[in-house]
């Protein structure tokens, strides 16, 4: 894998739109944020498009990153929003000029198509990491996630560290074990999504990160199901579980009616008997740690230890 090399204080960092439209008001502040950890910015078109529910066409979005990974003058790039959409871009992408042209690549949610694409066919390491429209400029963002983000991305060749929770939430070890692989996933929706397409992830001996938003606990039944009986559960090695934010019963008044993401865990993926760490502080909420995707890293589940190690 190749690990790209690593940011420092006036860099040039592109921002670019691969999934839903970036809200006008917000890609000043966007702007702002990341110009304050000492980078100059170069906005891409898909921040200020809009195709509906969409920043901008496919093609444009796909333009924007090609020619941001093209552009020599372009030291990094960060998503500065998911939603939906990029999946939609996949085969318009130019992977073999984005291998050549190896660099930071940050973002996290329906940007987990393209972790998953540089991943596999650029052989290049991306950051599972917040955004600069969502996280960056929201009053909450706290020194805990800046800590992890900034570590991610101006220490990118640094290894034997640690992949820690914040101090007071603690990691819940679901199955104990040790396991060691190449870290990948993302989203639930996503990584389900990319199942039977040209881009589908590969799990195999790998360790499988896996979190989502606003999905009914059927929902991740589903598509933990789903990645079950297509041999993805099966071909990791091991498994970390991030935050489920507002994963809940479709009917709040009748939970009885509804499975606990607990026991949907504990039925589809405890009996898999592999090590399964859950409750990483990481996804969809704050605060949450950058994750190096591609990296290989080792899982100690009764320790609650997860160390990068190459």
């Amino acid at each position: 894998m190749k690990i790209p090399k690593a940011l420092k204080k006036g860099d040039t960092i592109g921002l670019i739109g691969a999934s839903s439209a970036t809200p006008p008001e917000s890609l000043p502040h966007a702007v702002e944020a990341v110009e304050k950890l000492g980078y100059k910015v170069v906005v891409g078109d898909s921040c200020r498009e809009r195709h509906g529910y969409l920043a901008g066409s496919d093609e444009l979005r796909a333009k924007d990153v090609n020619r941001m990974f093209g552009d020599p003058s372009i030291d990094g790039i960060f998503s500065i929003r998911g939603g939906y959409g990029a999946t939609k871009i996949l085969p318009l992408l130019d992977y073999e000029m984005i291998k050549q042209n190896p660099k930071v690549f940050a973002g996290y949610s329906d940007v987990t198509a393209l972790h998953i694409a540089f991943n596999q066919l650029c052989d290049l390491v991306t950051y599972h990491s917040p955004m600069p429209s969502t996280e960056f400029i929201k009053p909450e963002m706290d020194e805990y996630t800046w800590s992890s983000f900034l570590k991610s991305v101006t220490l990118t060749e640094d290894k034997n560290y640690y992949l820690a929770n914040p101090s007071n939430q603690e990691m819940t070890t679901l199955v104990p074990g040790k396991a060691t692989g190449q870290l990948v996933g993302g989203n639930l929706t996503l990584v389900t999504a990319s199942l039977g397409t040209p881009y589908e992830i590969d799990t195999k001996g790998k360790i499988l990160f896996l979190e989502d938003i606003d999905e009914y606990e059927r929902s991740v039944d589903r598509m933990l199901t789903q990645l079950k009986l297509s041999g993805k559960l099966d071909d990791a090695v091991g498994i970390l579980l991030g935050a489920w934010t507002n994963c809940g019963p479709q009917d709040a008044n009748r939970p009885e009616h509804s499975l606990r993401l607990k026991t949907i865990f504990e039925e589809i993926l405890v009996p898999l008997n592999k090590p399964i760490l859950m409750d990483i502080a990481c996804g969809h909420c704050l605060p949450t740690m950058s994750l190096p995707l591609g990296r290989t890293i080792t899982v100690n589940t009764e320790t609650k230890i997860i160390e990068v190690i190459e």
